[in-house]
């Protein structure tokens, strides 16, 4: 076979089998694998330190497991801060049964296309890393594989129909990437479909963009699935009934789809069913008769366009039902005592209907587990408290029951706060424990913990505040970890909470090391192995999961290649072949630095930043491109007058044009600006690690000739300020306020809940909201922005810096910074936009003017002289006019506890625009305007007021 190896390699690799062939001590390694091995590290600019020498099965590399013929058949290296690509050479390792790269984010670019070369491999780990581009057709080839592991990376283009030939597939996740397109299903022996994976248990697809129709024959009752997760894709059509036919279904996920017509009542045929997610779909019909579900756990409908129905009475009679959500499907009439009766309840939502008469749980009937019944935007004009139970929380703010002036400070009357930030088992040391990734462990010993989220993709409870759960989790961890080769001494589990998307819960996760400061590289690898390979397993309540690491900061690891042929060259041939040896080994040691100072500009162009003239350190970088100056003076017409498209105390914004046609956006400091060189690494920083549809894409910087400039997408409509003020031309109506609130409040809420680590802005106003050419909405200006790097911490203590008028008072009065503090900001924003005013205007501030000039008793709340004429003259109605005043003033609370969070807000806005008539599902702000018009005007949507 013909390796695909550098020269350099193969010539350095054929003098040491050469010599070898004379040696008393011969290298191990199958001299095949030890080259692929080679080829694998060149290709890697950081790897793990003890990978020295040509020869791995002897030298005991770490992660690397050979067999007794020295051949290579496992490549385990979870969580080692690998960087670099896979190499294609890593097909010739024949023996390879296992590679698990779990959780390293820098390992990136397109898979080998050859991958399918590996023809014993059973296990492709590689959740967590940066791979991206199409998955290859050729991993259909891998017909022994068992587990195919490849979610959270970067994959786009269609799922391969050649996964459909691994007839020996038990586990499929291909979760959380940017795949597009159908799911194949075979046509006769042509071709091949996922259909024919009649051994997989889990087909794990959630958090793509798949669409089309679920096809009806991908299901059969030959099939042994107990996990269908597709939730938060673009599937439309109907649910297939044939879903009914797989009677090992355990978890079945379609939620946050456009999935339409009736709920198919085969699925009463799933007797094993324990969690069922249909919300946020387009259904219709009514809700079909579910008894035979008696293992059911969750139900969960909400957010459909299901008939006007009575709560059905079937619901009670579920004997395993723990939550159920029926929130917003135009459920009517009074609730029946006995919804409440099932023993194991915990959770009710029922917001947004049309219930009414009264809340009444019985004296005996309903659930003592019972945690939480949400009411609100109902129509309860009575509520009979139950004497029992004292953890029951039931919330019916916007009801006309706490209207009545006896109720209105009533706890019922409030809308919830969840917490649920303990730890089991509780840490009571002293503080303070520093260094950067050092926790305290229970035993008060200051350690570099193994840490991480547990993201439980279906857990079959809602009661987040009953600690037995979690005591039974920690616990059960813990007893599999005593096993003596993972070196763990203790388990911490933590800061329990729901994610903001999909009602999966997120818990963090600390493995202490046992009698020793940190893990070392191969503990590390085995600790994670026993996640990405499944072999903990928690209890059967908590549903499918994953373990996503975190980086493990004090590992040291290689950096380029040395290969240690010292001990053979002593005892091959004397003192001629040495001084040979010698020389061939300084000529490539010197050519191989020369690669690796190349790769290390390549990789990180900040690597000659000038910390003589600077006590800021030099940027981490994700990914972002480093322009030089030229570049930039050509693509800008040398920075001419005729391409500036606006300035503020940064300096000045330009247009360019690369000569591939993309236009760039470049913002290019002044001397003397008010922002600085950290602002600058802090902005490059940021951008290059956050990647939402609704946050501006930055595209590189440029730091060459003393020169500071950040390159962006080009934002052609500007700032949401230049909209407000008339001055690009565009008017905005109720609908396309409506949607850039949306899009911005989806920008935010990503920052603060999903980016790692969270983010806040703290600068959130207007002129940091850009509008691109369908009015899509994308926060900008990162300048000023914070990390919320501690877990244990939930603010950032830091100089109070922002705009003026949307500033958060707490924040000011206090120097801690927390993602409420964005929230306040982007309340002013939504005053704003109604308003269509700066937040100050004259001396009088905007969230005052409406609390003083509001009056709830009258229609618009008595707001027609504040709000903004243009909504007036230009928006056919105004529902959803009232709610959206609500949330503003909520978000405006003086004190950040009672402010929602961005998540909060997102679906408060996606049920305002229901309100409105809008589907909340279509981006496009623009739909009714003509091209000219949303070619107005540009401005400076890069503006950077501070301060």
């Amino acid at each position: 076979m013909v390796l695909k190896m550098s020269s350099r390699i193969q010539v350095f690799m054929l003098l040491i089998l050469t010599f070898c062939k004379f040696c008393s001590v011969s290298a191990l390694t199958n001299p095949l694998d030890a080259s692929a091995l080679q080829a694998l590290k060149s290709e890697w600019t950081r790897f793990p330190k003890n990978w020295k020498g040509s020869d791995p099965c002897g030298a005991s590399w770490i992660g690397i497991t050979c067999n007794n013929n020295n051949n290579v058949i496992s490549i385990s290296l979870g969580n080692l801060n690998l960087e670099g690509t896979l190499s294609a050479d890593i097909a010739s390792l024949a023996e390879l049964q296992i590679l698990d790269l779990t959780s390293n984010s820098n390992l990136s670019g397109s898979l080998p296309s050859n991958i399918g070369n590996l023809k014993k491999l059973t296990t492709l780990n590689l959740m967590g890393c940066g791979f991206s581009g199409q998955i290859p057709d050729s991993i259909g080839s891998l017909e022994q594989l068992t587990t195919l592991s490849l979610n959270l990376n970067k994959f786009s283009g269609t799922i391969p129909a050649s996964i459909g030939r691994l007839s020996k597939l038990n586990w499929l996740d291909i979760a959380d990437n940017q795949l597009e397109g159908t799911i194949p299903v075979s046509n006769g022996t042509s071709s091949p479909g996922l259909d024919m994976l009649l051994e997989t248990e889990h087909f794990h697809f959630g958090n793509n963009t798949l669409s089309g129709d679920i096809p009806e024959k991908l299901f059969s009752s030959n099939m042994t699935l107990i996990h269908v997760l597709f939730d938060g894709n673009q599937f439309t059509g109907k649910i297939p009934s044939s879903l009914g036919l797989v009677k090992t279904l355990e978890v079945l996920r379609l939620d946050r789809n456009k999935l339409t017509g009736d709920i198919p009542s085969s699925l009463n045929n799933l007797t094993e069913l324990n969690e069922l997610y249909l919300a946020d779909n387009r259904l219709t019909g009514s809700l079909p008769n579910l008894t035979s579900l008696a293992k059911l756990y969750t139900l969960d409908v909400s957010n459909n366009q299901l008939s006007f129905s009575l709560i059905p009475s079937w619901i009670s009679t579920l004997p395993s039902l723990s939550t159920l959500r029926m929130e917003g499907i135009q459920l009517q009439g009074p609730i029946p005592i006995l919804l409440f009766a099932p023993t194991l309840l915990q959770t009710v939502v029922l917001k947004r209907n049309q219930l009414d008469g009264t809340l009444d749980f019985g004296t005996t009937t309903y659930s003592k587990q019972l945690e939480l019944v949400d009411l609100q935007n109902n129509e309860i004009t009575k509520y009979y408290k139950p004497a029992a139970n004292k953890g029951l929380q039931v919330v019916l703010a916007d009801n006309p029951v706490c209207q009545e002036a006896g109720n209105r400070q009533s706890d019922f009357c409030r809308t919830i706060q969840h917490s649920a930030n303990i730890s089991v088992p509780p840490i009571v040391c002293p503080p303070p424990c520093t260094g950067q990734g050092r926790e305290w462990s229970p035993a008060c010993r200051c350690l570099y913990p193994i840490t991480g989220i547990i993201i439980f993709r279906s857990p079959s409870f809602s009661g987040y505040n009953n600690n037995t759960y979690f005591i039974t989790l920690q616990q059960g961890i813990e007893d599999f970890f005593k096993d003596p080769k993972y070196d763990v001494a203790s388990v911490v589990i933590r800061n329990f909470r729901e994610s903001t998307t999909g009602h999966q819960l997120l818990v963090d996760l600390l493995l202490f090391p046992f009698n020793m400061e940190r893990f070392d590289q191969t503990q590390m690898k085995t600790a994670i192995s026993a996640f990405s390979t499944h072999l903990y397993n928690p209890p059967s309540i908590f549903g499918p999961y994953i373990f996503s690491a975190d980086p493990y900061p004090p590992f040291s690891v290689g950096g380029s290649i040395s290969v240690n042929i010292g001990v053979i060259i002593g005892v091959v041939v004397g003192v001629v072949v040495l001084l040979l040896l010698l020389t061939i080994a300084g000529i490539y040691a010197i050519r191989q630095k020369k690669r690796a100072e190349k790769a290390t500009g390549q990789n990180n162009p900040f690597a000659k930043w000038n910390t003589s003239r600077s006590s800021v350190d030099a940027p981490q970088l994700m990914g972002a491109k480093a322009f030089t100056f030229e570049e930039l003076r050509k693509c800008t017409d040398n920075f001419s007058g005729a391409n500036d498209v606006g300035g503020g105390g940064y300096g000045k914004v330009y247009k360019g044009i690369l000569p591939s046609g993309k236009l760039l956006a470049i913002k290019r400091a002044q001397q003397g600006s008010s922002q600085g060189e950290l602002e600058f690494k802090t902005e490059i920083e940021l951008l290059s690690r956050v990647h939402h549809k609704n946050v501006v894409k930055l595209l590189g910087f440029c730091f060459d000739r003393n020169e500071q400039m950040l390159v962006y997408e080009y934002i052609p409509n500007g700032s949401l300020t230049d909209s407000l003020t008339g001055k690009n031309g565009i008017r905005l109506d109720w609908t396309r306020r409506l949607r850039i609130a949306l899009g911005s409040s989806k920008g935010l809420a990503y920052l603060h809940e999903l980016a790692d680590p969270p983010i806040i802005h703290r600068d959130i106003k207007s002129n940091n909201i850009l509008l691109d050419e369908s009015l899509n909405a994308k926060v900008a200006d990162f300048g000023l922005s914070k990390l919320v790097g501690d877990p244990e911490k939930n603010h950032v203590t830091t100089q109070v810096k922002g705009t003026m008028g949307y500033l958060d008072p707490e924040y000011y009065m206090t120097n801690q910074l927390t993602e409420k503090s964005d929230v306040y900001g982007f309340g002013v924003v939504m005053l704003e936009l109604l308003t269509g005013k700066s937040p100050i205007v004259g001396g009088k501030y905007v969230v005052r003017e409406v609390k003083a000039k509001m009056d709830k008793s009258r229609n618009l709340y008595d707001l027609q002289e504040l709000v903004d004429t243009t909504i007036i003259a230009n928006s056919g109605n105004l529902n959803g006019f009232e709610k959206y005043v609500d949330l503003a003033l909520r978000c405006v609370e003086q004190e950040g506890v009672k402010r929602p969070s961005m998540g909060e807000v997102v679906k408060e806005i996606e049920n305002i625009m229901q309100l409105a008539g809008l589907d909340p599902t279509i981006d496009s702000a623009a739909n009714s305007r003509t091209y000219e018009e949303a070619s107005k005007g540009s401005g400076d949507p890069y503006g950077n007021e501070i301060q």
